[in-house]
């Protein structure tokens, strides 16, 4: 029997039992899905998507049961202390809604957060026009459709704003070490949220998530995503976010890859109106021998659009960063106004990263441009820094520090950006020195 058999057999195992096995349409659905990636497989180096990043390997790692996620009460009041403010939390053992670890707490009238599962029964016609379909993405996605077990539906009504960052926390590895999670975010005309989007460290077992996270954003909307990826170093995650958006909608994206040995995240957002506004930023961090690996693409399908894109990684040790970033300006999306830049820091002569920023346009009135640096840590910084009293080890750490402390600025809130850095130090060797050093206390990590 073959690996991908092997997933088929799991699969009609499973069907019966997935959350909305009621559903007609949701049935017929991850059967299509389940078919494709049968017919398609794992992705390899072949398919141009992904060159630099083979997913051969899957078709035959078997996924031990890990054990049950280490006392998450515990793991989950680490995560809220380092929140350091008041907000809104959907939590998820092992792919699973857990209402006791959850606290929703009060939402304004025309909010409303659910699981996945709940929103099957309650919200059946919004979640099948907004779930996707089977032919949607790479195989991953497919298999992500055939398999989802859960995960969040948010939607915010008509001018919606909600105070407090929703936290959807995700613990654990899931049934035989994998899990596949979709969470809907359907934000409508001038409605406002932030969504935090955390994988912590789940031990020691080998373990697979898949996840896509589907965001409509409507006219006026303004929605804010920061996902933190801290998985263990056996971790593989394969992620996307697909992001819809009508005119005036504003998005911004914050990818934080800290964790997992091979990381895949696919961002997609589409304007579907009049200047709309899209940030999309990206830190990631991989030593040892880890993968990982952004894709991205912003269509500026309608006029006056703007988007910003800064991804930063710091590679040591045999890691390999990849970063493939398009833009793609329509023909009638005239005045589009579009930034995109890789940076890579080396910090070992085995380290290795690949980006490819591209632009496609055919618009004639725009303006567009791109960039991509790899680089080392600059000798004269090392040398100023040395001359004012520091070590070499210290100055390459402050300067390691500086590097990727400029992606954690372009977070615009306060707590978030507190998040993201006490996630960054806690990644860098030396993080009490640095915290001294920059006058920052390193707290609990996040």
């Amino acid at each position: 029997m073959s690996g991908i058999d092997t997933w088929l057999t799991d699969f009609h195992a499973r069907v019966d039992h997935l959350p909305g096995v009621e559903l007609p349409w949701l049935a017929g659905l991850r059967r299509r899905a389940i078919e494709r990636f049968a017919d398609e497989g794992w992705p390899t180096t072949r398919l141009e998507d992904w060159r630099h990043t083979s997913l051969a390997f899957l078709e035959q790692q078997e996924f031990a049961a890990p054990a049950a996620a280490a006392e998450p009460a515990h793991t989950l009041a680490r995560l809220r202390a380092a929140a350091a403010e008041p907000g809104h939390w959907l939590v998820f053992v092992g792919g699973r809604y857990a209402p006791g670890l959850s606290a929703i707490g009060a939402l304004p009238t025309g909010a409303e957060i659910v699981p996945l599962t709940e929103a099957f029964a309650t919200h059946a016609e919004t979640v099948e026009n907004v779930f996707g379909r089977a032919a949607e993405g790479d195989s991953p996605t497919a298999l992500n459709t055939a398999l989802a077990s859960d995960g969040a539906f948010i939607r915010l009504g008509r001018g919606v704003a909600v105070e407090g960052a929703i936290h959807l926390v995700f613990l654990g590895g899931g049934d035989g070490g994998q899990r596949h999670l979709r969470n809907l975010v359907i934000a409508e005309a001038g409605a406002e949220a932030t969504l935090i989007e955390h994988y912590p460290d789940g031990g020691d077992a080998a373990t697979l998530t898949t996840v896509l996270t589907r965001i409509q954003a409507g006219a006026d909307a303004r929605i804010t995503h920061l996902k933190l990826q801290q998985e263990n170093g056996q971790a593989i995650h394969l992620a996307g976010i697909a992001v819809e958006q009508a005119r005036g909608s504003v998005f911004a994206s914050h990818s934080l890859s800290f964790g997992a040995r091979l990381a895949r995240n696919d961002i997609h957002t589409r304007f579907d109106g009049e200047g709309c506004e899209t940030l999309l930023n990206g830190l990631y961090h991989a030593d040892g021998r880890r993968h990982v690996d952004h894709h991205t693409r912003i269509d500026h399908a309608c006029p006056r659009g703007t988007s910003r894109e800064y991804y930063r990684g710091l590679l040591d040790g045999s890691a390999r960063g990849v970063f493939c970033g398009r833009i793609v300006v329509a023909a009638d999306a005239q005045k589009s106004d579009a930034m995109q830049r890789c940076d890579n820091l080396l910090l070992s002569r085995q380290a290795e990263a690949d980006a490819r920023p591209e632009l496609e346009i055919y618009a004639d009135d725009v303006k567009c441009a791109h960039g991509a640096t790899v680089g080392q840590i600059d000798e004269a910084s090392l040398f100023y820094l040395r001359t004012r009293g520091l070590d070499e080890a210290h100055a390459r750490r402050l300067l390691t520090y500086a590097f990727a402390a400029e992606a954690i600025a372009r977070i615009a809130r306060p707590a978030l950006q507190r998040l993201a850095t006490a996630a960054l130090l806690a990644r860098l060797p030396g993080a009490d020195t640095l915290g001294e050093l920059l006058d920052t206390p390193v707290g609990a990590t996040p």
